[in-house]
C-alpha cells in the first residue's frame, strides 16, 4: 500500500512558455509557489525560421507561442526574484547555439541572485534551420553541447578556469560570481533515452529528463543505471525528472514507481485567468495523489 511519504517523495513543477501575450513569469511564479510547486521551467527558442526542414516532434502545425516565445533567463530571473522556495529552470536551454562562456555568466549569475535555485535542463534542440542561423552544424550539436558544458563546469567550480576543446577555447581565466550551488548548477539533459545519451548523462550531467510518453521510461532508466554502473558512476547520483507528464493519477503513480524524483506538468499558455484555472486544476490533482 501506498503511504503518504511515498506519494510525498514525488515533487512536482510547471513547464510554461512564457510570451508577451501570457501572464507574467513573476505572477506565474508566485501562484505556483503558493499551491505547492516546487519549481517552474521554461523552453528556449531564440527565433523560429519561417522556411523550415523539420516538423515540430509534437505533429501539426507549430503551435503560435514558439514565435513568441520569452528569453528564458530573463524569464526565470523574474521568477526567482519573486519567490523564496521555487526552483527555475529551463526544459531546455539550447546550449550548443549558445556561447560557453557567457552561458555559464548567465546561469551562475542567476544561481546567485535566487540563492542556489536553479536546474540547468540541456539539450540537443529540434530544429536544425535555427540552429544554422547561430552558425551551428546539426550534425556537430552533440559535440558542441558536451564541451560548452565542460567548459561552463570549469568556469563555475575553479578559481582559474581554463578549457582547451575542438569547439570552445577558454585561456586560465577569472569569472565571478560563481553559484551559490557547488561546484554548480545541477545539469540535467533533456534527449532521447539511448546508449550514446547515457553516456553523455554519465559523463557530464546530474541527471536525466526525458519526455513523458515516448517509450517506456522505466525500462530505460534501468539501461541508464547498469551504464552508470558499468562506467564507474554511482547510479543513485544520477537524478531523475520527466516533463510533459500527462495530469493522470496512475501516471503519477507509474513515475513513483520509477524513482523519478519529479514531474513537470506542461502548462499551456494563456491569459492569466485561463493559466490559473489550468494550475488550479492541476493542484487538485496533485493533492488527490497525495491524499491516496
Amino acid at each position: 500500500m501506498r503511504t503518504a511519504a511515498d506519494a510525498l517523495s514525488l515533487s512536482f513543477g510547471l513547464v510554461y512558455f512564457f510570451t508577451d501575450q501570457t501572464i507574467r513569469p513573476d505572477e506565474l511564479a508566485v501562484e505556483a509557489e503558493a499551491r505547492g510547486f516546487d519549481s517552474l521551467f521554461v523552453p528556449e527558442h531564440t527565433h523560429i525560421p519561417i522556411s523550415r526542414d523539420d516538423e515540430w516532434p509534437g505533429g501539426g502545425e507549430l503551435p503560435p507561442e514558439y514565435k513568441r516565445i520569452l528569453d528564458p533567463f530573463i524569464a526565470l530571473t523574474a521568477s526567482a526574484l519573486a519567490t523564496e522556495k521555487l526552483l527555475v529552470g529551463t526544459a531546455i536551454c539550447l546550449v550548443a547555439q549558445r556561447d560557453a562562456i557567457e552561458l555559464a555568466k548567465q546561469v551562475s549569475t542567476l544561481d546567485y541572485l535566487s540563492n542556489g535555485r536553479v536546474v540547468l535542463g540541456v539539450g540537443l534542440g529540434w530544429n536544425t534551420d535555427e540552429m544554422r542561423n547561430h552558425g551551428v552544424d546539426p550534425s556537430q550539436r552533440r559535440a558542441m553541447l558536451r564541451e560548452k558544458i565542460l567548459a561552463m563546469r570549469a568556469l563555475w567550480r575553479d578559481d582559474v578556469a581554463e578549457f582547451q576543446g575542438e569547439y570552445v577555447t577558454l585561456s586560465p581565466s577569472w569569472q565571478w560570481p560563481k553559484p551559490v550551488q557547488r561546484p554548480g548548477p545541477p545539469v540535467f539533459y533533456g534527449g532521447a533515452a539511448g546508449p550514446v545519451t547515457f553516456r553523455h548523462i554519465i559523463e557530464y550531467c546530474d541527471g536525466w529528463m526525458p519526455i513523458a510518453g515516448r517509450g517506456s521510461i522505466s525500462e530505460k532508466i534501468e539501461e541508464m543505471h547498469a551504464a552508470a554502473e558499468l562506467a564507474g558512476r554511482d547510479p543513485a547520483s544520477l537524478g531523475l525528472m520527466a516533463f510533459g507528464v500527462p495530469p493522470k493519477l496512475q501516471v503519477l503513480e507509474h513515475y513513483r514507481s520509477t524513482g523519478m524524483q519529479r514531474a513537470l506538468f506542461n502548462l499551456a499558455p494563456g491569459t492569466r485567468l485561463e493559466t490559473l484555472r489550468e494550475l488550479d486544476r492541476l493542484t487538485a490533482l496533485v493533492a488527490e495523489f497525495r491524499a491516496g
